[in-house]
């Protein structure tokens, strides 16, 4: 199991709550893209279509320089560059728990 720590430290910012609620969501390896349209839509409330590009390219620098490697830093988590994909396997019954308590609270909306 992941130290408590590392688990708050890792829901310690809001985008990288968002990336690892639509991984727990997703069960398996989605798109940095999948990933972007997502997290761009819950903080703007709107639909990916209309998100404006410079802040699609400011959160897709954001996710794949910092929060991205971060996420991966536990062993459950796993980011490739190369590939622009992103998988969670076999992430403790625990992490589950705290990142399912903290989406109830937070509450992000997919449009």
């Amino acid at each position: 199991m992941v130290s408590l720590d590392t688990v708050f430290d890792l829901l310690g910012d809001e985008r990288r709550r968002h990336v690892l609620y639509h991984l727990k969501d997703s069960g398996g390896e989605v798109s940095v893209e999948e990933l972007l349209d997502v997290v761009a839509a819950w903080e703007t409330n709107t639909p990916p279509p209309e998100i404006p590009e410079e802040f699609l390219a400011e959160l897709e620098l954001e996710l794949q320089h910092v929060h991205l490697p971060k996420a991966s830093t536990v062993e459950f988590i796993e980011y490739d560059p190369a590939e622009q994909t992103v998988k969670i396997r076999g992430a403790p019954s625990e992490f589950n728990t705290v990142v399912t308590v903290a989406r109830l609270i937070e509450r992000p909306t997919e449009e």
